[in-house]
């Protein structure tokens, strides 16, 4: 037991703490706020408190609990919304009103609901952990699987089905003469990562169905992206997109120091939003964290760390875990504030100097692995982190240390966002270095052909980058016409692939295949275009047919279903006998 010493903002010196751990968890001040230890200097402990320190005094107590920050995993999570510290904050809100009280303790999991627990194992068997023992229908569209815990191993020497609070014990595995009691729920330290067997290849594509990531810039399953943009470009919008659409199995959704606004609209719209694959709300697979700008800045480290300690909980079920985290800046912004408070020595921009590590830690966190158990079943985690520059200059040192650990780069372009075009992912400015790994993979979805004509696209939207200087000079008419015809698919790629609504059903998402045609139909015109006007027909006459451009401008209404091929087959045929008859005419 030691005694507050210093108080500043939400780091808290206290002395007489000989016997403490760095990262022990610690009961600050008569009202018992929530902290860690994140120094030691003799018997004086220097605490990040999660919570609001106004009011506390020197000389008020510090009770050292002697455990990490830990999280409870197991059965419940799922339809959850809780803060940074995973309280949950409906429990907060029946202990101390509308405002968070301080000092206030609940279970992140419930301890009075009963759970359908069905054994898998038997008596007898020999099993080690990452093993599963049985099941908990935990909602109508995730199974959860009770793993023997990671350092656990034995023969089973009890273990029944039937119903269960998540503390109760359902299996007692004997490892000569230790017994380990297993229980639905266990608990794991938030900064420490949790074992697998094998980490495995990105080659696998996280599907969004938004066509500018799926076809130009796409995200492996199990890797990792950030998504910069100036403040009204669209960054929580399109997270919540790929949160939606995704074909991963679990969200798990971090609001990081966001506008307590924007925040609230997230936890109002998820539960009303509707699984597009099961039609069941979506919330039955997704976790929210809401730690808003108002509250306490070291809760956001906090929350960051209790996020991905979910993701690879249900990753180790073998399920396929999207993380988004919403704002990774607001979070550099709050180690910013505690690294002044601590007198460390600021680095670039008043960061402290182990930025760079910590968000590296962060992101590799993500990957696709074998998970331990005997099954070998395969899960992942893909982390796409939202960053927030000032004023939209992605030389800052946040940006810059995110970009160095992720390998996609959604580029958020706020002159696109106000033309209304969205996504408002900037096409030259963003890239992607899984397009080689998810080669193989786009061949047997799609098409052989699918990449090379992703390149052939983004070189046709390089030139009219380049042409469009020459066209402010001296108009576009002047330019011959195959640059004329360049220019005009160019633009066919921007309004007709790359533009997608969210408010159309036909529109919102788009599989990889019909991607595929669509990009296929828009090139083929061009070629045909380019071949029609070498053989001596003008521009001027083939932009005449409007019925043709037409129905590249409706091919995003084509139905999804197994005549789509034959659908995209006609429309080459009509661009067929277009140009045939442009010809004739010339």
């Amino acid at each position: 037991m030691g005694t507050i010493h210093r108080i500043s903002g939400p780091v808290v010196t206290a002395v007489g703490m000989s016997g403490a751990k760095m990262y022990d968890v610690v009961k600050v001040g008569d009202a018992g706020l929530i902290g860690e230890i994140i120094r030691l200097n003799g018997d004086s402990a220097f605490i990040q408190v999660y919570e609001d320190t106004s009011g506390i005094r020197p000389g008020e107590p510090v009770e050292n609990t002697g455990r990490a920050l830990s999280v409870e995993l197991g059965p419940g999570l799922l339809k959850s919304i809780m803060d940074g510290i995973a309280r949950p904050l409906e429990k907060l809100e029946e202990k101390s009103g509308s405002f968070i009280g301080r000092g206030v303790t609940v279970n992140t999991l419930e301890r009075k609901t009963k759970w359908d627990f069905e054994a898998t194992a038997k008596k007898g068997e020999s099993v080690k952990g990452g093993d599963v023992l049985g099941t908990v229908q935990e909602t109508d569209t995730i199974v959860h699987r009770i793993m023997v815990p990671p350092k656990v191993s034995g023969k089973i020497d009890s273990i029944k089905s039937g119903k269960f609070a998540v503390d109760e014990v359902v299996a007692i595995i004997k490892d000569g003469g230790n017994e380990h009691e297993v229980m639905l729920m266990q608990k794991w330290e938030v900064k420490r990562r949790r074992p697998f067997a094998e980490k495995m290849p990105p080659t696998v594509l996280l599907m969004t169905g938004q066509r500018v990531v799926d076809t130009f810039f796409p995200i492996a399953k199990g890797g990792t992206a950030c998504i910069p943009g100036p403040f009204g470009s669209g960054k929580t919008v399109t997270q919540q997109a790929l949160a939606k659409w995704s074909d991963a199995q679990i969200v798990v959704y971090i609001g990081c120091g966001e506008r307590g606004n924007e925040m609230t609209e997230v936890l109002t719209e998820f539960p009303h939003l509707e699984d597009p694959r099961t039609k069941k709300p979506l919330m039955e697979r997704t976790v929210l964290i809401a730690n808003t700008s108002n509250m306490p800045v070291a809760a956001r480290e906090a929350s960051i760390y209790t996020g991905v300690t979910i993701a690879e909980y249900y990753r180790d079920m073998g399920y396929d875990v999207a993380l988004m985290a919403d704002s990774t800046s607001r979070w550099a912004e709050a180690m910013r504030e505690i690294g002044g408070r601590l007198e460390e020595m600021p680095g670039e921009e008043g960061y402290p100097a182990y930025l760079g590590r910590r968000l590296a830690e962060f992101y590799e966190r993500a990957g696709r692995v074998v998970c331990l158990g005997a099954d070998k079943r395969q899960g992942s985690i893909t982390i796409i982190g939202a960053v927030s520059p000032p004023g939209g200059d992605i030389s800052e040192p946040v940006s810059q240390n995110t970009l160095r650990v992720t390998k996609a780069f959604l580029a958020l372009d706020a002159p696109l966002a106000y033309r209304r075009h969205f996504p408002a992912i900037h096409w030259l400015r963003s890239y992607s270095l899984y397009l080689e790994s998810l080669k193989e993979w786009y061949g047997k979805e799609a098409a052989q052909d699918f990449v090379s004509n992703r390149n052939d696209a983004m070189k046709l939207l390089q030139n009219e980058a380049e042409l469009q200087e020459v066209v402010q000079l001296v108009g576009a008419d002047a330019l011959p016409d195959t640059e004329q015809a360049v220019l005009g698919t160019a633009r066919m790629l921007r309004e007709d692939f790359l533009q997608q609504s969210a408010y159309v059903d036909y529109d919102m998402y788009t599989p990889i295949l019909k991607q595929y045609f669509m990009l296929k139909t828009i090139l083929y015109l061009h070629n045909k275009v380019t071949d029609t006007i070498k053989a001596g027909v003008p521009y001027k006459e083939i932009i005449k047919r409007q019925k043709m451009f037409e129905k590249i401008a409706r091919m995003k209404e084509i139905a999804i279903n197994e005549k789509m091929e034959g659908a995209f087959t006609q429309v080459h045929k009509d661009i067929d006998d277009e140009m045939a008859e442009l010809r004739r005419g010339a």
